[in-house]
């Protein structure tokens, strides 16, 4: 979470090709630390798909709040996050219910004309050993219209090299976990990915190529992401409004 009343700015970017149909997406964030315990985020995403053009394919509005105060054994988040995006949306940020690279190879101006208005969930757990930090979401989400919720999972181990070299090295899991009409690991796509973060000052890069792990998922994806943290913003912002 972010820090209080500091802004950082992170751009997301995943690149495959299922079956031969390229594209690249990215998500820009906007996070904000509201309060010690509450961090806010806006996302704006686009896409792109090879001979098919570009486009702007919606926004998310996320809010994270911590659920106890201090570091423990482990540390609960809870997330929510309203999606306004269309059905071409490819930023992957994560993968839930039947999600397959089927889904990825809907042309865009077909795609497109689907609306997507969903609320989003997760449960977010965090705990730290050895200079080890371990992971865990679960994902459920439900669409503004009938149907049935929707799962997903992420799990993942990193750890920090020494201090000099800016790095953190891990590896993460991730995946769908089906709907409320049909629970299992099955009909969804699940995904491998190292992933390595370099940080020097309120800049990090991170890099993670993805393996799929079924033939519902996209043979290799490969994440790419930069941020950036605002130093003085929220000062900047408390003397604009006095």
């Amino acid at each position: 979470m972010e820090e209080l009343h500091e802004l950082e700015i992170n751009t997301k970017s995943v690149t495959g090709a299922p079956d031969s149909s390229r594209f690249g997406a990215m998500a820009l964030e906007f996070e904000y630390g509201a309060a010690r315990w509450w961090t806010s985020e806006l996302y704006l995403n686009g896409q792109v798909t090879a001979n098919q053009g570009a486009l702007f394919t919606g926004f998310r509005w996320e809010n994270r709040f911590k659920v106890l105060k201090g570091t423990h054994w482990i540390n609960p988040v809870l997330y929510f996050e309203y999606e306004d995006l269309n059905g071409a949306d490819k930023s992957l940020l994560e993968v839930v219910g039947n999600d397959t690279k089927q889904d990825l190879l809907i042309p865009n101006d077909i795609a497109r004309q689907e609306k997507k208005r969903e609320l989003e969930n997760k449960l977010i757990l965090a705990s730290y050993f050895k200079g080890f930090t371990v992971a865990e979401n679960f994902i459920y989400e439900k669409k503004f219209a009938p149907g049935p919720w929707e799962f997903g999972y992420a799990v993942g181990i990193s750890r920090n090299l020494p201090h000099k070299t800016g790095l953190i090295l891990g590896v993460e899991m991730y995946g769908g976990l089906g709907t409320t009409d049909s629970f299992g690991l099955n009909d969804t796509s699940h995904y491998l990915a190292p992933v390595v973060t370099w940080h020097s000052g309120g800049t990090a890069i991170r890099v993670s190529p993805g393996f799929g792990l079924n033939s519902n998922s996209v043979g290799f994806l490969f994440r790419a992401g930069v941020s950036y943290e605002v130093e003085g913003f929220g000062k900047a912002l408390a003397k604009l409004f006095k």
